[in-house]
């Protein structure tokens, strides 16, 4: 006897209900659309999935918003389908950096075309500030490439981002002093790590280099560890005191999206680490 899609077995000793073959259909199909989407070089189309698939677009569409709502693909700013954030987030529960970039892309692109300025995302790695992703400036001046150059933690803003957030560790010895505006001692680098922690980013102005302002803020993966930081740079003819608010808020807005994608959920956890800023080499 079937009685809403479902088959009721008669036999008493296997009383219970099974799943319809419609229902282990879906599942099939849906299936093969994940792997279609998981399996292809790049992002791929609606139109691409069907033909691949070979099933209706109806069908198509329809599963493929039942595996968006559930976080096993997402569209991209083109409406093209790339693995969902259920992915990413499996990647990095060893804390690997894998698949960071390519999924950061489209919030340095928002952050970019919001700002106009040099966008990066940076780690630490070694006692210094690595840059793996960067949009460039829409401006001459202030479009430096950023990629590939290690820079200090404690005079950059990505770095100083890292260190309020126990990310990162600074090296023992003396602070390297680049310009007259770097901060060289570590109870001085202390409370201004605190303001970072207070105020939720960071912001240098002619520390790294001279005319040099940048605004950085910190991005979450689930269990609220911080990996990695976003930032905008750029003259400070540019970056005046008055724009830098609305930039640091932009700034936030896409950290905060690209952590909600790593699995962040904010309010359950706990505060950020206090860097160790103290200690040998003292300054």
């Amino acid at each position: 006897m079937e009685l809403s899609g479902q088959v009721w077995l008669s036999n008493p000793q296997q009383a219970g209900v099974v799943s319809s073959p419609n229902g282990t259909q879906a599942v099939d199909r849906a299936a093969r659309l994940l792997t279609e989407v998981v399996h292809a070089p790049g992002s791929v189309t609606f139109t691409e999935l069907a033909a691949a698939t070979g099933l209706a677009k109806s069908t198509t569409s329809r599963l493929l918003l039942a595996l968006e709502r559930n976080g096993l693909v997402r569209r991209d700013d083109a409406g093209r389908f790339r693995p969902g954030e259920m992915f990413v987030r499996f990647a990095w529960r060893g804390g690997a950096e894998a698949g960071l970039t390519e999924v950061a892309q489209p919030y340095l692109d928002r952050l970019g075309e919001a700002t106009g300025e040099t966008v990066n995302l940076g780690v630490g790695r070694d006692g210094v500030v690595e840059q793996i992703a960067q949009v460039d400036s829409v401006y001459v001046i202030g479009a430096t490439n950023w990629l590939g150059r290690e820079v200090p933690l404690h005079c950059t803003a990505i770095g100083k981002v890292l260190l309020a957030c126990g990310a990162a560790k600074l090296p023992a010895g003396r602070l390297e002093r680049r310009t007259e505006q770097t901060i060289t001692g570590r109870a001085a680098l202390e409370a201004e790590l605190a303001a970072v922690r207070e105020r939720g980013y960071a912001v240098i102005d002619g520390e790294l280099e001279p005319g040099l302002v940048a605004v950085a803020a910190p991005v979450y993966r689930d269990g609220g560890a911080v990996v990695a930081a976003l930032s905008v740079s750029g003259p400070g003819t540019r970056l005046t005191p008055p724009r830098i608010a609305d930039v640091a808020a932009a700034c936030m807005t896409q950290a905060r999206g690209l952590s909600a994608v790593l699995g962040h959920r904010p309010g359950g956890t706990a505060p950020p680490a206090r860097a160790q800023a103290q200690g040998e080499g003292a300054a």
